[in-house]
């Protein structure tokens, strides 16, 4: 490899993640043109995409999803999360590896791998990243009505999709797999990226300081760069309460799931995770850093089954790439 490539890669993302390497801005701006007027020097005086303004964010998930992905289609409302698909793709890929570390090397792939995303969302991205790179189908929860409308049209518009992802309305809102998941019913692999923020006046005061780095100035408004609606970025209690709602509710489930997991945004919350998964006395857990070029955060994950559990499981549902 050159010194040049290596010097435009990001070297934290995963080696699978298709944007690993400097975005081709020619290429992007020539399939969402108007994501010209949004691009201007960097500190380093190369172009780059003013990332404090939402719609250019938008704008350029729109090309990558399109350019990378193959999807054609990819509206919601602005009001709802505008998730940096970089991020939103090593998960998905970390999550890969984790399931070819069970499989003797070999990330099993099709059909026959199961994932539940636990808050879908409006964008659809998990499932969009998951059919695409391993051909997984996908159940998509949220308790959202309007979400979940929304990602059924992504869905429903996007060839790829169709048949590989399916949107369910969590009815009561405190709970995550409740409801979701049938007794008989087998999950793979389960995602999160839960609510981070505890009140709109913490998600104000962070978001103010993001634009600042990204803008280099001072900042007057608070809007979101990323947008996002206050269910999709709000919990009470934050992010710590609502994974360890999701640890807890794992118990009842944990035949029916090989693996759990959640992205945690805090290192500071690591603690409290742990204690929690201690009282429930998963089988396994795993933390997987991970980061892009100017975030670090990591992966949580817990399995239930037993190693006689485990090849059980993977002789009737992954027997083809055993």
């Amino acid at each position: 490899m050159s010194l040049d490539k290596k010097k435009n890669q990001k070297s934290k993302l995963h080696s699978r993640n298709r944007n690993r390497e400097r975005y081709d801005l020619k290429v992007l701006t020539s399939i969402e043109t108007e994501l010209k007027n949004y691009i201007r020097p960097n500190k380093h005086g190369d172009d780059s995409i003013d990332f404090s303004k939402p719609l250019a964010v938008k704008l350029l998930n729109k090309a990558i999803l399109n350019h990378y992905y193959g999807i054609k289609y990819w509206e919601f409302p602005d009001e709802n999360l505008c998730p940096p698909i970089p991020g939103r793709a090593d998960y998905i890929h970390h999550m890969a590896d984790l399931l070819c570390e069970n499989n003797f090397g070999t990330i099993p792939t099709g059909d026959k791998i199961t994932c539940l995303d636990i808050g879908i969302g409006a964008n659809c991205i998990y499932p969009i990243i998951g059919v695409t790179e391993y051909q997984w189908k996908f159940i998509g929860s949220d308790i959202n009505p309007k979400s979940i409308e929304s990602a059924q049209k992504i869905i429903s518009s996007n060839p790829s999709l169709i048949k590989r992802v399916e949107c369910r309305l969590q009815n009561t809102p405190k709970a995550i797999f409740n409801s979701i998941i049938d007794k008989e019913e087998k999950v793979d692999i389960t995602l999160c990226n839960p609510p981070f923020h505890s009140s709109i006046e913490d998600a104000q005061k962070v978001t103010q300081r993001k634009i600042k780095n990204l803008s280099g100035g001072e900042v007057n408004s608070t809007k979101l760069n990323l947008a996002g609606v206050n269910k999709e970025l709000l919990f009470e209690g934050g992010e710590i309460k609502f994974i360890q709602n999701i640890i807890r509710e794992s118990k009842a489930n944990s035949k029916n799931c090989f693996w759990f997991s959640t992205l945690v945004s805090k290192q500071s919350n690591l603690k409290g995770i742990y204690q929690t998964l201690e009282k429930i006395n998963p089988y396994q857990i795993k933390t997987i850093p991970m980061g892009t070029s100017n975030k670090s955060s990591r992966i949580v994950a817990w399995t239930f089954l037993s190693r006689e559990e485990q090849k059980k499981w993977k002789k009737i549902r992954w027997k083809e790439h055993i």
